[in-house]
């Protein structure tokens, strides 16, 4: 379920016409160094790691949206990082990848 939230994650931001080349590579990246530290938490947190996941998602797929929700992005964006906080000691390498993936969608949006 994981990697399946991350590959749609993936194929939206590629297919995405308003994320310049070199972000959606970028992006790319970060989603390839993502998918395993989520699958590293899900080892032994699965639901908050399905929960990263789908937060993950969805804030993409919310940054690309031709209409942009400001307010919905950035809520989720502050989601997605708590949630990775709680595993920053345990799991310092998501915290971090997640911390790079939030501002780089957010330097996209806003």
């Amino acid at each position: 379920m994981i990697d399946e939230h991350i590959e749609k994650t993936k194929s939206a931001i590629e297919s995405a016409e308003n994320i310049p080349a070199d972000k959606k590579a970028e992006l790319v990246d970060l989603l390839s160094k993502l998918k395993p530290a989520i699958a590293k938490v899900s080892e032994t947190h699965q639901e908050h790691a399905q929960s990263i996941a789908r937060l993950v998602e969805a804030s993409a797929h919310e940054t690309i949206r031709p209409e942009k929700k400001p307010e919905h992005t950035n809520k989720l964006l502050h989601e997605l990082k708590q949630s990775a906080e709680n595993f920053e000691a345990s799991h310092p390498q998501l915290a971090e990848f997640v911390g790079k993936y939030s501002t780089l969608l957010s330097a996209l949006g806003f």
